[in-house]
Parts: C-alpha cells; structure tokens; sequence
C-alpha cells in the first residue's frame, strides 16, 4: 500500500514538474542535451530564423556560434532547433549550423502552421519564435533565448497582422529572454495583446522598469513587472511551472547602452523601411525580414551590430536563468 501511495505521489510530481513529452523521442538530440535534460540541467534553447534571415552570411554564422560559445561560458548548454530532412534537430553541429547560413532565406521560416508541411515534405526549416517554443516545450527544455519577439504589426487594426509568437506565449510555458518586440512593430499593442493572453511580462534589468524598443533600451512604456537579477527570474519560472499556468514569460531585458543604437536614425530609417514595405506591398512572414535587412542598408550596418550585441547579451542573461533554475530544481 506505502509502495502504492508513493507510486501515485511520483507521477503527480511528474506531472507538476517541467518534463519533456513523449513525441521528444522522435527528435535528433545531440547526446549532451539529452542528458542535460534528463538530469535537469542548464540547457537554454535558441532559434533558427535568426540565422537564415535575420542576419546575412557569414555574420548569421560567426554569431550563432558565438551565442553559444556565451552559453556554455556562462555554464549552460545551447540547444539550436531546427528541421533538416524532414527530423527535429535539437542542437546543431558545426556543419548543420553552416549550412543553414549558407542556405539562408531558402530555408523554410516555420511557424506553428508550417512546422508539418516542412516536416512531411522534408524541407529545411528554421524555426521562429513560436516554433521554437513549442519544440523546446516538447523536448523539456523552458528556457529560451532569441533577439526579439514577434507582436503586433503597425495598422494591425485593417490588416490583423499579428505574430504567431503572441498567442504561443499564451498557450507554452517557455520563459523567453529577449530585447523586448522589434521596434518595427507596435510596442504599446503588443503589451496589450500579451496581457490579454495572460502572458507574464517583465523587465529584467537592475535598475530601469522600461520595456525596451530592441535596437535602444527604452521605449517610453513601463513593463507591467521589474526583475533585477536572474535569480528572481529563475524563481519566477519554477512557480510558473509549479502552478501549471501553461504560459510563458517574457524577460525583457534592455541593449546595454555602449551597444545601443541612435534612437533618430533607427527610427527614420524604420518609418523609411515601412514606407517601402507598404509600396511594395511586402506582408505577412516575408515583411519582418525585409524590414530587418533594410533597415541595416539605410543604417550602414549600426541596426545589425546593435542586432548581434543584444542578442550576445541575452545569451548571457538567459544562460544566467538557466543554471539558477536548475540548482532551484535539483534542492
């Protein structure tokens, strides 16, 4: 009976603790990761989109590769996802992530509608923001860094363009550390949406509560949380996980300052870059990343160096919060 009772209680622990899903056994998992994640340790996910159209080559790849070389210096484990002939790859190798540089923008952006069309079609597929979260989920891992996040687009109100990315934070419990929403979209709109679908979100920086505008660190709006360590922001996650709110958190975390950019110029060259994208009639998940490489044109690259050096810096952060949450787990 004892045995029983024990029994029952390990699987509502189970249950009540982050874990991977069984569809994870069907995954290519880099042995590293798959033991990392069996043993609860720090293990911190990073997307693909970023490298086949955020950045051109070879700066997609030198940065990819030195995002992870910041997570393992901070003592975490870097976990890439991608989809390459029709599998889920979590962690990529020094080849894989060479060749999706190179592949670029004839990689497949996969969403959470695209991700079994590229799958059963055995396309490559770089994985955004909202796939990313819902793979990580999967595989067991609820820590993952990116740029930015996807939100409301500018005139969302005629055209109801609004990121996948929004609504997935409603519905999987990922924690995302980022530089806040690209600042070509509607900040203020963005907030509101997350709220609506009941979406933590928090400043994560030692003194200032502002939500930051990626490419500069304040966008003129308060988040409606301020963290100033990553310890807190681990213990925020495990109560996340603990009451089983199936959501996830944004942990905004501002550009530093010697990296930011010029707040005039980043913002002619966004109005400018808009302009074009509405003549040109560029919509849907094609106008994120042309707004993105145009605005490095018209900035002679500062929007892409500002690009790198947050994402650099949330690859810190966000590692800092994956080794805490482990030690949380482990006590």
């Amino acid at each position: 009976m004892r045995k029983h009772c024990l029994s029952i209680a390990t699987r509502v622990l189970h249950k009540r603790t982050f874990h991977a899903l069984p569809i994870s056994n069907q995954f290519v998992i880099t042995p590293e990761i798959k033991y990392a994640i069996q043993n609860q340790g720090p293990v911190v996910a990073l997307e693909s989109t970023i490298i086949s159209h955020g950045m051109p080559y070879p700066q997609n790849v030198e940065t990819a590769k030195s995002v992870e070389t910041i997570v393992r210096d901070q003592g975490a484990i870097p976990a890439t996802i991608a989809l390459l002939n029709g599998k889920i790859h979590i962690g990529l190798t020094d080849h894989e992530l060479e060749y999706l540089g190179k592949v670029g923008r004839k990689a497949q952006k996969s969403s959470r509608r695209d991700l079994s069309m590229v799958l059963s079609q055995k396309k490559t597929g770089a994985t955004t923001v909202a796939s990313t979260m819902i793979l990580a989920r999967a595989a067991g891992i609820p820590i993952f860094v990116t740029g930015g996040i996807g939100g409301v687009h500018r005139g969302a109100e005629q055209s109801f363009d609004i990121s996948a990315d929004l609504t997935e934070l409603g519905k999987t419990p990922i924690s995302v550390v980022c530089a806040g929403v690209k600042s070509i979209l509607d900040i203020p709109k963005t907030l509101e949406y997350l709220e609506t679908q009941g979406v933590t979100v928090a400043t994560l920086h030692n003194q200032s509560k502002r939500f930051p505008a990626f490419y500069t660190p304040d966008s003129g709006i308060d988040s409606p949380y301020h963290i100033d360590n990553t310890l807190d922001a681990a213990k925020s996650i495990l109560a996340n996980h603990q009451l089983e709110l199936n959501s996830g958190i944004v942990f905004a975390v501002p550009i530093p300052n010697e990296s930011a950019a010029d707040v005039k110029s980043i913002q002619n060259a966004i109005d400018t870059a808009i302009s074009e994208a509405r003549s040109k009639r560029i919509t849907g998940k094609e106008e994120t990343p042309f707004l993105l490489k145009r605005i490095a044109e018209l900035t002679k690259g500062e929007s892409l160096a500002a690009n790198i050096a947050l994402v650099k810096n949330n690859a810190k952060i966000g590692s800092q919060i994956a080794v805490h949450l482990s030690e949380l787990k482990k006590m």
